[in-house]
């Protein structure tokens, strides 16, 4: 079995062969094409898959679905704490250059000491959360496994790259660091002495929790007229409704206070 440390050092050796001259893996190949078109595939097959299908209430129960729909949304919850953490100590541009992958440093300070790659856990956990949300087997069979190996395959386009651009350094890296699973036993020596910027959240974040929120309550909206006729379901209903007009309204002012330059990181 290969473990998380040992795994960089199979890793690496398939970044030399592609050093060599070698054909990236397929692996690779598919993680450096989604990382082109990760702004448009992602949201596409996710949308459409849910589109397509219909949620499933535990047992038939409404209330044990209500119960399902908390558990969602504490998941992407965390999934979002914990992007937050990382942009507010240190922030790290994960769009590439020109849709392609690149890095002009090796950013290994704030939650990077944790792991390589907790930007995309909270993405994931977040998908997961409107996953469980939806709770729909449609969306358990294409878009999980979709999510899952996307990302792996964005990671292996991106450690590709960084091992040929850092060698040695990133290589040490990653054998300190897991891929994945923060290790949050060294957070306070990871992030002492490093300022929390609340500013650059807010400036960074407010698209990405805005489109998630704002999915998940219109998933709360769908599955209780699923149910139901809206006057047995006004009162979640108007609440959803009303909890996306507020979402909306952070957006906008928030959108507003960027633009105008009001607000900085």
């Amino acid at each position: 079995m290969v473990t998380e440390r040992q795994a960089p050092r199979v890793e690496r050796q398939g970044s030399s062969a592609e050093a060599r001259g070698d054909r990236p893996g397929l692996l690779e190949r598919w993680g450096t094409f989604l990382f082109r078109f990760r702004d448009f595939l992602f949201p596409v097959v996710i949308v459409a898959t849910i589109a397509l299908s219909r949620p499933q209430f535990p047992r038939g129960s409404r209330t044990a679905d209500l119960w399902l729909d908390l558990v969602g949304i504490l998941v992407a919850l965390a999934g979002q704490a914990l992007r937050i953490t990382v942009i507010g100590y240190r922030y790290i541009q994960r769009g590439g250059r020109n849709r392609r992958v690149h890095a002009d440093d090796l950013v290994t300070g704030g939650v990077f000491a944790l792991s390589r790659n907790p930007l995309y856990v909270g993405n994931i956990l977040v998908l997961f959360g409107l996953f469980i949300i939806w709770n729909a087997p449609l969306v358990y069979l294409v878009c999980v496994p979709f999510t899952v190996i996307g990302y792996r395959g964005i990671v292996a386009a991106e450690e590709a790259f960084l091992s040929r651009k850092f060698g040695e350094a990133y290589d040490e890296y990653c054998r300190t660091v897991n891929r994945w699973i923060p290790d949050f036993r060294k957070f306070r020596a990871a992030v002492e002495g490093i300022p929390f910027n609340w500013r650059r959240v807010v400036l960074k974040e407010y698209g990405s929790w805005t489109s998630w929120i704002s999915t998940a309550g219109v998933m709360i909206i769908a599955e209780s007229l699923f149910t139901a006729p809206y006057g047995e379901s006004a009162f979640l209903t108007n609440a959803m409704v009303a909890l996306l007009a507020v979402v909306l309204a952070a957006y906008l002012v928030v959108r507003w206070l960027k633009l105008t330059k009001r607000l900085r990181a």
